[in-house]
């Protein structure tokens, strides 16, 4: 049974940042391959469905610009959009799209699947492999060897990945999903520093619970903007927000 595969690049992690890692080198001719433990879950947007905003909306244009594919998946899956800021000038201004949230997931997947020079292999990255002091490649959980020119890590919130509920302190990378504390040790079995960055989720609530007669509802705009200089305008459907 094989079990050395040989890349030129490996990602580790298949959040935003990882998805568009792999499509990069992908794109510029790199046998590729992105490793994450549930294909499921690629570009999963954990924390709320919406891509952009203040700030935010102009890096998605710039990751537009260069290259990337958020802006154009974010176009292919959006059910409403707003540009805030209308009130102040242009440099002000930022888009924001609410999104479908699995197919923002199964649009991602398709065009990595799509992608020539990139293979999506669903593991857990457990060992950064090395030789002569040089990263060499990765170990996975299930003993597989991915052995490469370049390691990329983007893990997110996954490395040694602590989640808190109220007082409650629960080891994981995300819901019901695992940290990743083995590749953690590995990375500082290699002398690197490593820190946690905290991010925060709000609960989520059932629509039925909600007296929505109480809100006030924003309606998203008639007009298509999008985030990506080559997205087709399409109809959004008139799905709006309450706040």
């Amino acid at each position: 049974m094989q079990t050395i595969f040989h890349f030129d690049v490996i990602v580790i992690g298949a959040g935003h940042a990882g998805c568009e890692a792999a499509a990069a080198a992908a794109k510029m001719g790199a046998e590729t391959c992105l490793v994450t433990m549930d294909m499921n879950k690629i570009a999963q947007m954990s924390c709320n469905p919406a891509v952009g905003g203040i700030a935010k909306g102009q890096i998605v244009r710039e990751i537009d610009a260069l290259g990337g594919q958020m802006g154009e998946v974010t176009d292919a899956t959006a059910i409403q959009f707003r540009m805030l800021n209308r009130s102040k000038g242009p440099a002000m201004r930022s888009p924001r799209a609410q999104c479908d949230r699995a197919r923002f997931i199964w649009e991602w997947r398709k065009r990595l699947e799509n992608t020539p020079n990139l293979s999506i292999w669903q593991d857990e990255a457990t060992e950064i492999l090395t030789e002569n002091n040089e990263v060499i490649g990765i170990r996975t959980l299930w003993g597989a060897e991915l052995r490469g020119k370049s390691v990329v890590i983007t893990a997110g919130t996954f490395l040694n990945g602590l989640m808190h509920v109220g007082k409650t302190k629960v080891p994981g990378g995300r819901c019901a999903e695992p940290a990743a504390t083995k590749l953690t040790h590995s990375i500082s079995a290699l002398g690197i520093e490593h820190a946690r960055m905290k991010t925060g989720t709000p609960v989520r609530i059932y629509k039925t619970s909600v007296h929505l007669v109480e809100m006030t509802e924003q309606p998203g705009e008639t007009d298509f903007h999008r985030f990506s200089f080559i997205s087709p305008a399409r109809p959004l459907p008139e799905l709006p927000c309450c706040t």
